[in-house]
């Protein structure tokens, strides 16, 4: 009797220990990773050792950091209502299953920049971006992600800008109002442009992304009207026709109808901007969120494939851990390591473009405030392996196979013989018949100088997957990884432009109250036309320019992106001193003094440099003097004007982008102080206590959960 008087007590004790002592082993196998990673210096390095820092670092971040934040500085509460139920109007605001809204999330944020990024930045060598992706995501991206959804959850969903006009006040929130508008804009267009280079006469990416439209609808339909509440259901039958949709792609790509689905930029645009604009007005339920729910499917399989091939094949990472091109020589993009390597790489560890979606679509589909650490903060660390996982696939290549496709023509030479000397004599060995034969495996009539970062991605999953899989499957493998990127981006597209609506139903709002109705149909209809129209203008002038056109705005893509994190952040901070958490206010403040850091040097070196490939003055005065000297090609001169006034629109945009987040600094610290000094300041936004309508199985399980 005695000893079972005991055991009840022994089972307990044994797993208080247990627990501890398997974390502690998480702990110890990620700080064996990244050091191995970190300290390596001129041997080999195995793909595995990132796979193994990256899932430690990211469950020890989940189960500890985003566990007391949410429940120490944010105290989320499950009992409260959120806006989707408060408000819910079966258009925007409506509670969601939480997978959804994570699978919607997730795709929304997941852009070109957890992909491109990591690619571009390899340049350096694989040690920076590897650890600014670790460390940038745990302590920045994920912390903005997940606090800004928690504060526009407690006010009924607002946007980034009105929320920094309804907390710091009417100067820093104007600016902050304008100013995210501005960067949206340019971000969207950016993308797609990203998505007309991936799709363009590629049959096989353009018919299965067209297919994930009709499929969506059908997903969404089933889930809300013909079998409420089946996620599986609906998800079964929506994954096996996603299957066919790929399928059939790469049937498509290989038959006569392949010409219905040959399209060029053009075309391509049109439709893109048809498909912002339904995207934007239709219901969330109808297109949006089965869509981005889908797609996440076709992302999470792709990733996971990947990594298990790399499990499978465990290679060895080639590209050095520092390269020579640290002091900005780099033949991609100009720029030092510092600043540049922070701005690269973005979304993999901390992007602006997050706290739009997550002050957006997002927390009016949320159902519960409890579901807040798994969607914000999960979400940013699902990415994040996207990053290294694109870090990965690049580093993995030959870098002298790296560095011909990512070097542009003018860095390394046209002719594919000057091409291969000048890298070879980089140090980092090529050829060209070795350049021949990949091009040829890859389906490719030539792989020289195909810049943005994409196709050398794509090289490198389809040479992972080959690996594994069959080297005969090459050219299959390659272009399944470009229809995979086209629709990686797509679904960060169309969640923007949504947002982008509600921003300007926020701004118009402060004008004619009726405007920020999302219900009101003549004020969806107005302020998605108006956004399309924006974003779409500088889309269709990219396509139709010989020289790319609103490509020079690539460069502006990565510090306005960071700038619109330091405003994120500005408002978090802001808001957890007036709620009177200054002890708490460092996890916000914190990354906030970084990225202010990073952005002003970076802005300050675009608008100061005399680097003509670094500086936006620097290069449009050259060109100018050039073009007036007569020193052009004459195919060079007939662009130039257009150039010119690229380089100086981008200038000037980057000194307001700097002044808008130096106002929204000047306010936040303003209205800190004066709360700290109990002075009167603007009160708090945040929506009084609803309880929600759970039942109390329901509160049980997300107690479980």
């Amino acid at each position: 009797m005695e000893q079972l008087r005991f055991t009840p007590f022994l089972i307990p004790m044994n797993k208080s220990f247990t627990i501890p002592l398997l974390w502690l082993l998480v702990a110890i196998t990620g700080a064996a990773a990244v050091g191995g990673i970190a300290l390596n210096r001129g041997e080999s390095i195995n793909a595995l050792w990132f796979i193994i820092a990256a899932l430690c670092c990211y469950a020890l971040a989940y189960r500890f950091y985003a566990a007391w934040i949410a429940s120490t500085v944010l105290m989320v509460d499950e009992t409260r209502a959120t806006p989707a139920e408060r408000l819910e109007n079966g258009h925007d605001f409506i509670p969601t299953d939480r997978w959804v809204v994570f699978g919607h999330h997730f795709a929304a944020i997941a852009g070109p920049g957890p992909l491109v990024g990591p690619t571009l930045a390899a340049q350096f060598g694989f040690l920076p971006g590897t650890l600014w992706i670790l460390v940038g995501a745990v302590l920045g991206g994920c912390v903005q992600d997940m606090v800004t959804l928690f504060f526009s959850t407690r006010r009924n969903g607002k946007s980034l800008g009105q929320m920094a006009r309804d907390e710091l006040g009417i100067i820093g929130g104007v600016a902050a109002l304008i100013g995210t508008f501005t960067i949206m804009v340019i971000l969207i267009a950016v993308l797609g442009l990203v998505v007309v280079n991936a799709m363009k006469h590629s049959p096989w990416a353009t018919f299965t992304v067209s297919a994930t439209l009709p499929i969506a609808m059908l997903v969404g339909i089933y889930m809300r009207h013909l079998r409420p509440g089946q996620v599986l259901e609906a998800s079964t039958v929506g994954v096996l026709l996603l299957l066919v949709a790929v399928a059939g792609g790469g049937w498509v790509d290989g038959n006569p109808i392949r010409a219905w689905f040959d399209m060029d930029g053009l075309s391509l645009a049109w439709c893109i901007m048809a498909y912002g604009l339904a995207a934007a007005v239709m219901p969330v339920w109808l297109l949006l969120a089965p869509r981005d729910y889908l797609s996440t499917f076709m992302k999470l399989g792709t990733i996971s494939l990947l990594a298990i091939a790399i499990v499978c094949l465990h290679p060895d990472i080639k590209m050095p851990a520092i390269t020579p091109f640290i002091d900005g020589s780099g033949p991609i993009f100009g720029g030092k390591l510092f600043p540049f390597v922070f701005i690269t790489i973005a979304c993999g560890a901390i992007s602006g473009f997050h706290s739009l979606v997550a002050s957006g679509t997002t927390p009016k589909l949320l159902a519960n405030e409890r579901d807040i650490r798994m969607i914000g903060y999960g979400a940013m660390l699902l990415e994040s392996f996207v990053a290294i996982m694109a870090m990965i696939a690049a580093t993995v290549l030959d870098p002298g196979v790296f560095f011909a496709i990512n070097s542009p023509a003018g860095m390394v030479g046209a002719e594919a013989a000057q091409a291969v000397a000048k890298i070879t004599a980089w140090g980092f060995p090529v050829s060209v018949g070795q350049m021949q034969l990949l091009a040829q495996q890859m389906g490719e009539a030539t792989l020289f100088a195909r810049t943005g970062g994409a196709p050398s991605l794509a090289v490198g999953m389809a040479s992972i997957f080959g690996s594994v899989f069959g080297e005969s499957l090459l050219a299959l493998w390659y272009h399944f990884a470009i229809m995979f990127e086209a629709i990686f981006i797509l679904t960060t597209l169309d969640a923007g432009t949504r947002v982008g609506r509600f921003m300007l139903q926020d701004m118009l709002g402060n004008i004619w109250p009726k405007m920020a109705d999302t219900s009101w149909t003549p004020s969806v209809l107005i302020t998605s036309t108006v956004v399309v129209a924006c974003w779409g203008y500088f889309l269709y002038i990219g396509v139709i320019d010989p020289n790319g056109g609103v490509n020079i705005l690539w460069p502006l893509f990565g510090i306005a992106n960071q700038m619109l994190a330091a405003i994120a952040l500005c408002v978090a901070t802001g808001i957890l001193v007036k709620s009177g958490r200054l002890s708490y206010a460092w996890i916000t403040a914190a990354p906030l003094t970084w990225l202010i850091i990073v952005t002003g040097t970076a802005a300050y070196e675009k608008l100061t440099s005399p680097d003509l490939r670094v500086g936006f003055f620097a290069a449009a005065h050259d060109l100018s003097e050039k073009l007036a000297a007569g020193l052009l090609p004459a195919a060079k001169a007939a662009i130039a004007p257009q150039l010119i006034f690229n380089l100086y629109l981008d200038a000037y945009l980057t000194l307001f982008f700097v002044t808008v987040l130096l106002l929204v600094v000047l306010d936040m610290l303003k209205v800190s102080v004066n709360s700290l000094l109990g002075r009167p300041v603007q009160p708090l936004s945040e929506v009084a206590h609803t309880p929600n309508h759970m039942t109390e199985q329901q509160l049980a399980q997300w107690g479980r959960d």
